[in-house]
């Protein structure tokens, strides 16, 4: 595939088939993480790969927030969860001088190369940012000084699942040349 075709080609899929993700395809898709740019070269990156069905059940029952469930999570046969490694010193400097939290750039960053690279292997993918944080740490033992960002599903797509197509705006809705609105 080309990454044009990756590009296109790349969903946010909400069911998966049972088959399990071979542990090349998730040696390669952390390897595409860890190849990934960050602020000062700092890698502050942290991810587990949790395939355990026990495990995931319980992120699907006990990790979610209330009004938004997703219990479709509990189909997918990997969920990878980003981290971020809050004591490194490039991080505490920049957040204090610019205001920015480069971790968490960093983050969308290598989990975005982590979506790229399972659409390349014909694997579907969905983030998830609405989890309770605490449980999350709690289930998977993750210690304080560790911040918790995102999920990730991923797994081979129910059929299904696979042609769902979302419109997306023109390019000339959402880019603009030299300044705000310039056209």
């Amino acid at each position: 595939m080309t990454l044009d075709e990756i590009l296109e080609a790349r969903r946010s899929v909400r069911g998966y088939a049972s088959q399990p993700v071979k542990e090349e395809g998730i040696k390669a898709i952390f390897e595409s993480a860890r190849v990934a740019p960050s602020a000062c070269n700092s890698q502050t990156w942290r991810f587990i790969a949790v395939t355990d069905r026990a495990l995931i059940q319980k992120i699907t029952q006990d990790g979610m927030l209330p009004v938004i469930r997703n219990a479709w999570i509990a189909t997918a046969p990997l969920v990878i969860v980003g981290c971020a490694q809050l004591d490194i010193l490039a991080n505490r400097v920049g957040s204090l001088v610019t205001g920015i939290e480069y971790y968490q750039i960093d983050l969308g960053i290598a989990m975005e190369h982590m979506v790229l690279k399972a659409t390349e292997l014909g694997l579907g993918t969905c983030w998830i940012g609405w989890f309770n944080e605490k449980k999350i740490k709690e289930i998977l033992e993750i210690p304080k000084t560790i911040k918790v960002l995102a999920l990730l599903t991923v797994g081979y797509p129910k059929d299904t699942d696979v042609n769902l197509v979302k419109k997306r705006k023109p390019v000339e809705e959402i880019f603009y040349r030299d300044k705000w609105k310039g056209r």
